[in-house]
């Protein structure tokens, strides 16, 4: 029935829309790599969320106390990078708590979720977590009831030559080799007030740059990320004004900027695949022009990048996973600022049902897919020309296709990514190369249900696999018809 509904699809009528939309590619339009590094995760110990990936107990962990469903997870998926240990979590985090014999660690009152925590997962498990799971760590410090001392020696513990007091104390505990550790956050969400450690713009700033100046003293090799805005539309913060100030004083310490993006439910279908769309694109575009003021203010030669370093849409149907796909086309389109980004969290990729106690892979499973798998390359700059709606009086004039490409000038693919926000109709696509013909066949990879507002479920997990099919292709145009609530990604040769 799913491949008869897809072939229904690829002949659908003209008559569905008043005009046929195009998108035109052109792969000298080129706006920068792509970095693979888009394709991370987020990972907090709230509650009992690390049970799932590390449970030394289990027959069905590695050697590391990884669970393999999860390592063979990220592998397919191929995660680049993953950030620990918060979150909420590490503004009261104490790194010192969590190394040495576990039966030695004290067990604190963690404030941020109130739990207790036993510090059976510190520094030394979580980068041999990483180590299992194949991918980078990206450590996210305490800047919030954290001191500048915390700062340096966490870094001097990962990545220190021995010789050091904390280099040695890695060394007896069984880990001689640094870790080397690149890429370090400066705290977590400190503009919210929510926040263990809260501070104003001013004071973060100040207290950052000084544990920056530490950090980079220690070793200064590492990469620094500085604490960006996440208080957007609460008790009317200045999410502008914290940028500025952050970016003003911390632009010759810092590689990146971050800022985390949770894409909330709404009963309204515009607002929600319309308004929250363009709300993602506003937090990338109106941060990458404050870079640009303060390097341009300054005359700064070294990039700073945007990272989106903590993402993910809050909803549990199909709605939600088509969240994911418009997330990542975000994150292409702006390719040369974003450089960075982990989704929240990697125990959220595999989903769970409660009453079977057993993982599958949902929508957004095979959506992320195949983004990280396809989508390496060169973004590329694409037109767009098709029928547009409204959410809101000021979110409007929204393009029902959302696109972006990717180039690969190796092998001279193109891999093109559309979703199709339109709730109800089909919509007939001219797709056309302005650079050279289609060859060969091209592979079409369509991710679509029915009920877009189910709930996911473990029974229905062979309706989220990806439908796959390969159709022949000449000249410089074919045509499509994209389905409505839809995500699909047409992989094609140009000569």
């Amino acid at each position: 029935m799913r491949k008869l509904i897809f072939t229904l699809f690829l002949l659908m009528p003209v008559f569905l829309l008043s005009q046929t939309a195009r998108i035109k590619i052109d792969v000298d339009r080129q706006i920068s790599q792509i970095d693979p590094k888009i394709y991370g995760v987020f990972m907090e110990p709230i509650r009992n969320s690390l049970d799932a990936l590390y449970n030394p107990d289990s027959p069905l962990a590695d050697e590391n106390g990884v669970m393999k469903n999860y390592i063979e997870a990220v592998r397919e998926l191929k995660i680049t990078q993953m950030r620990w240990p918060g979150g909420n979590y590490v503004s009261g985090y104490n790194w010192q708590d969590g190394i040495g014999p576990k039966d030695q660690r004290p067990v604190r009152k963690e404030l941020a979720w109130g739990v207790l925590d036993k510090n059976q997962v510190g520094t030394d498990e979580w980068i041999k977590i990483s180590r299992s799971l194949g991918v980078e760590n990206v450590i996210c410090i305490n800047l919030g009831t954290g001191t500048l001392d915390d700062a340096r020696y966490w870094v001097e513990y990962c990545n220190g030559e021995k010789g050091t007091y904390y280099a040695d104390l890695r060394s007896k505990y069984g880990n001689e080799q640094s870790y080397n550790v690149k890429y370090w956050g400066l705290g977590n969400e400190i503009d919210g007030s929510w926040q263990m450690g809260h501070k104003n713009a001013e004071d973060y700033s100040k207290f950052a740059k000084e544990a920056a100046k530490l950090m980079k003293l220690t070793d200064n090799s590492i990469s620094l990320i500085a604490c960006g805005p996440s208080a957007f539309n609460f008790n009317n913060a200045d999410w502008l004004k914290w940028n500025r100030t952050v970016l003003y004083e911390l632009y010759d310490q810092i590689d990146f900027i971050s800022i985390h993006n949770y894409w909330n439910p709404s009963d309204d279908y515009n607002i929600f695949m319309g308004q929250r769309a363009l709300d993602m694109e506003q937090k990338i575009t109106i941060p990458a022009a404050q870079i640009k003021e303060v390097r341009t203010r300054y005359e700064v030669a070294k990039p700073i990048y945007l990272v989106v370093d903590e993402w993910a849409p809050l909803g549990w149907n199909f709605l939600a996973s088509l969240a994911v796909a418009q997330h990542f086309n975000s994150f292409i389109r702006h390719a040369d600022i974003v450089k960075m980004a982990n989704y929240t969290m990697l125990t959220s990729l595999l989903s769970f049902d409660r009453e079977k106690k057993i993982s599958f892979k949902s929508p957004t499973f095979y959506i992320f897919k195949l983004f990280s798998n396809n989508c390496l390359g060169v973004s590329l700059d694409v037109f767009v020309d098709c029928e547009k709606f409204n959410a809101t009086d000021f979110y409007k004039d929204i393009p029902c296709l959302d696109v972006t490409s990717s180039y690969d000038r190796e092998t001279k693919t193109i891999v093109i990514n559309v979703v199709n926000r339109h709730k109800d109709n089909a919509i007939i696509t001219d797709i056309i190369s302005c650079s050279g013909n289609f060859t060969g066949k091209a592979s079409i990879s369509l991710v679509n249900v029915t009920d877009y507002m189910a709930p996911l479920s473990y029974d229905k997990q062979e309706q989220y696999a990806p439908v796959v099919k390969e159709t022949g292709v000449k000249g410089n145009k074919m045509t499509y018809s994209f389905p409505a609530h839809s995500f699909t990604q047409i992989s094609v040769k140009i000569e």
